[in-house]
């Protein structure tokens, strides 16, 4: 309670407010820290807050500026800026209190998710505070793994998670990452790909399975420390350079018995679960980018003329930018109902999140192009800052599952009945 109470002060100084707000947590429908039946689509005070003082507070400390230098730096990211955010709680929000985070819901993560989209922000929130803060909130992951959740919610400690592999599938079969036992604890063998904002992470959450083991059966998660004898990480060249990722050697990397997390067996699900969320932050991620890509396009409508007349009164462009607008507001319906479903235990989470991360990806992409087009041939120069969201949309669109993949998903849970061969394109 102590952690909320600090934190609503935070938002409210941070934003100039002088208010007294609730410390008794914040909610999107009736609950956010208990499960709820009825879902209310609006946001209380705090929430409303929280989205205002974030804006504000990224426009300020994450212009484009930063955003194109970090783009060519290694590790992408910027410490006294991380610090920043850490000091407002962003870093723990999905850590229970007794962990030293702030004990809030995905729904406030998601609305912080869709302001940072719109910035483009770099460096490693959504690899540490949420895909290995999720992970390792979870029960039973061991006194190991929450030893680590109080870095993370300082920000003194940055984690990520290294699932895929060279096939580049998300399915149980792609984990071929081995792990064995031996004399003085567990020792890896493997290479994980795509690993996000490994290089500079303190700790990698690897994914492997045991020898001799098929399917979801006998996959395991294991903490590794960066610099562990064996380890090796290879900065990868990829489109989107907001967003840093890495080859993950392991050759022969020892850990103790007590760095498996949770129970033996136990990966498969948790990895299930961690993606669930990472679908939904990604969803949210990508309305605010898309969001911000059609203030662009139509601010640009309204100066820019041609035949003595600015572009945004023909109607060419008017039906590119209503378009646009169309695909953001419904990704917006299907991310948030996506973040509420996750907050409120909702049974449909997981199929929520899918469909949300499917529509959300694909809208950013199509709107990050249309904006392009409006912008004409600066749009497609490097000092514009439009590529730089369309490379984001791109990096969002394949990352955990693109649309095919999700729908597919989708497809296979309510018509179960259907064979493989119904869902080829």
């Amino acid at each position: 309670m102590r952690l909320r109470k600090e934190f609503c002060r935070g938002l409210d100084e941070n934003s100039g407010n002088v208010k007294k707000l609730s410390p008794d947590g914040v909610s999107f429908g009736n609950s956010l820290t208990a499960p709820a039946t009825i879902m209310d689509f609006g946001f209380n005070q705090e929430q409303e807050l929280l989205r205002d003082s974030a804006r504000t507070f990224l426009a300020t400390e994450c212009p484009m500026t930063l955003v194109r230098q970090l783009m060519e730096e290694e590790q992408g990211y910027a410490p006294e800026l991380w610090r920043k955010m850490a000091s407002l709680g962003w870093t723990g929000m999905l850590i229970p209190e007794e962990d030293g985070g702030l004990g809030l819901s995905f729904v406030e993560m998601a609305l912080l998710l869709e302001e940072m989209g719109r910035v483009t922000l770099p460096g490693p929130f959504f690899s540490t505070a949420v895909c290995a803060a999720s992970l390792l909130s979870e029960p039973d992951t061991g006194p190991a793994a929450r030893s680590l959740l109080p870095g993370i919610a300082s920000g003194e400690t940055r984690a990520t998670i290294a699932w895929m592999e060279s096939s580049g599938q998300l399915d149980p079969e792609a984990i071929q990452a081995s792990w064995r036992p031996v004399a003085d604890g567990i020792e890896l063998e493997g290479v994980k790909v795509f690993v996000p904002d490994a290089i500079g992470a303190d700790w990698i959450l690897v994914a492997a399975r045991a020898a001799e083991t098929a399917g979801p059966d006998g996959i395991d998660l294991f903490l590794v420390p960066a610099g562990a004898e064996g380890l090796s990480l290879t900065p990868l060249q990829t489109l989107d350079q907001t967003r840093k990722q890495a080859e993950v050697r392991l050759a022969g990397v020892r850990v103790g018995a007590s760095d498996r997390i949770g129970p033996a067996g136990s990966g498969w699900p948790r990895l299930e679960r961690m993606a669930e969320r990472a679908r939904a932050a990604l969803a949210a991620e990508s309305c605010g980018g898309a969001a911000r890509v059609l203030e662009m396009s139509v601010d640009y409508a309204k100066v820019r003329e041609q035949f003595g007349k600015p572009i945004g009164s023909f109607q060419a462009i008017q039906h590119k930018c209503a378009d646009m607008m169309v695909k953001v507001e419904s990704g917006r319906s299907a991310a948030w109902y996506a973040a509420w479903a996750i907050a409120s235990g909702a049974p449909e989470a997981h199929l929520a999140s899918a469909m949300a991360k499917a529509y959300c990806s694909d809208a950013f992409r199509e709107v990050a192009g249309e904006g392009i087009q409006i912008h004409g041939g600066i749009g497609f120069t490097w000092e514009h800052d439009m590529h730089i969201y369309f490379k984001r949309a791109k990096s969002s669109e394949v990352a955990f599952g693109d649309g095919v993949w999700n729908r597919e998903r989708v497809a296979r849970v309510i018509l179960p009945e259907a064979g493989s061969g119904d869902f080829d394109e």
